[in-house]
């Protein structure tokens, strides 16, 4: 009964360890290895270092990126942390490269009736 006692501890470590640390990380492990194999032309995709692109061709273990217009670079499949899906601007928030306070360059600030005036307004 006394080595029971001493062992019966240790197995409850290990069944703890097992259903808190292994079992989760080889479920993560398992969607990671299923997003990389259902990789298509087309998707956009973060890398785990952080760079973005358009999945252009996959091969057996590689993945072709375009990072940038005709700039393409080759990545194993083990690289992509995840698949990014395009989220809706919304209103508030200015698009990239946009000013959100509606000014122009040369500092003149657009009329309050913007939509009206924008559409007689040649460039």
């Amino acid at each position: 009964m006394g080595q029971l006692g001493s062992i019966l501890p240790l197995v409850l470590l290990v069944v703890v360890f097992y259903f808190l640390l292994i079992r989760p990380q080889r479920k993560r492990q398992q969607e990671a290895v299923k997003m990389q194999n259902s990789l298509v032309p087309g998707s956009r995709v973060m890398t785990t270092t952080g760079l973005f692109g358009t999945v252009v061709a996959v091969d057996n273990e590689d993945v072709i990126l375009e990072v940038a217009p005709g700039v393409e670079t080759r990545w194993v499949k083990a690289a992509i942390g995840r698949v990014v899906t395009p989220v809706a601007a919304s209103a508030d928030e200015p698009e990239l490269g946009e000013r959100k306070d509606d000014e122009g360059k040369d500092g003149d600030s657009a009329d309050s009736n913007g939509d009206q005036d924008s559409n007689s307004k040649q460039s």
